[in-house]
């Protein structure tokens, strides 16, 4: 299994992004081709260590890497990376995280 971790940084009009991220970035984002499951936090998040608190976090869960690659190039994919811009425009506001997951 591999994972997309999305983590935002608070938005300078959180009620906007709610709508934006709601309304249309996760119907929009439950179309990428190889997606399982989608989750997203409730608020608020907490961060046990000292830094920043994150705004939401979403994971987005795929059969590997590969599946997300192919995932974002798709036409499905390119209108989800376009959209973000929309709602968290600066790269500043978010990390994206790859990676494949091992069971314990």
């Amino acid at each position: 299994m591999a994972k997309m971790l999305v983590i935002y940084k608070t938005p300078a009009d959180p009620a906007a992004f709610e709508r934006h991220y709601h309304d249309i970035h996760v119907p929009l984002a439950k179309q990428l081709p190889g997606l399982h499951r989608y989750e997203i936090s409730r608020s608020p998040v907490m961060n046990v260590l000292p830094g920043e608190t994150p705004y939401r976090v979403a994971i987005l869960y795929f059969d590997s890497l590969e599946a997300i690659r192919t995932a974002f190039a798709s036409e499905i994919g390119r209108a989800c990376a376009e959209d973000r811009r929309k709602f968290a425009g600066d790269d500043d506001l978010v990390t994206m995280l790859l990676f494949d997951t091992e069971p314990l």
